[in-house]
């Protein structure tokens, strides 16, 4: 439940992951109340420069912005929500856990310095695959694990990447990430972007104490 998902972060003394947002396109201001986005991949940028989007759901959107953040040739992550079936969907609202709308990032990306591919295997490094009830301490269907694919190649890719880890995943238990249509996405309020770069005390509290990495070690072992 969400209350969970908010005690175990305090009693670490760390902030609880939370939600709410507006939609917002590559370099715009996450502002209340502007319209939905296209999520077409690829794109042509404002300096002509032709760059994909991908969008992962691994729990947190910190920590899943944080994790891409460290790979070359990402060039842009937002951390906000996408699936659901409310427009301009706010804190409140995500909190209540009866939108649909998934806790996603969305990533932009140079194919030129990095693949899809090699996206898809950061994400799999980056969630618990075998949790359909949420992600480490955040709980319900907003924390859900996810693919959102934006193509019809990023399908077939995420697909076969799926099919892969079930062959050589290092556990028993079967893999429950979802692969999704990507549908709009709605940019997170200001300050949960980069929220592990402007508030990095508070975010390392709250990743320690929502055990996530002690839980990926025992996943996939150490990196």
């Amino acid at each position: 439940m969400r209350y969970l998902a908010l005690l175990l972060p305090l009693l670490f003394g760390a902030a609880a992951c939370g939600t709410g947002g507006s939609p917002m396109t590559t370099g715009q201001a996450s502002t209340a109340g502007t319209d939905s986005i296209a999520t077409t991949s690829p794109f042509v940028a404002p300096d002509g420069k032709t760059l994909e989007r991908a969008t992962f759901a691994t729990g947190c959107f910190w920590c899943t912005e944080s994790d891409f953040d460290t790979v070359n040739g990402v060039v842009e992550t937002v951390s906000g929500y996408t699936g659901g079936r409310v427009p301009h969907v706010t804190y409140e609202q995500m909190g209540q856990h009866n939108t649909g709308h998934i806790e996603a990032v969305q990533v932009t990306y140079d194919p030129a310095k990095v693949s899809y591919d090699e996206l898809l295997r950061v994400f799999w490094r980056s969630t618990d695959p075998t949790d359909a009830a949420g992600q480490f301490c955040d709980r319900g269907e907003p924390y859900r694990s996810a693919i959102l694919v934006h193509n019809a190649a990023q399908r077939t890719a995420a697909e076969a990447s799926k099919a892969d880890i079930e062959r050589t995943k290092p556990f028993a238990a079967p893999i429950v990430t979802q692969i999704l249509p990507a549908t709009t996405f709605w940019a997170a309020e200001a300050y949960h972007q980069n929220y592990h770069l402007t508030n990095p005390e508070t975010y390392e509290r709250y990743r320690l104490g929502c055990g996530r990495d002690a839980r990926l070690q025992a996943l996939w072992g150490r990196p």
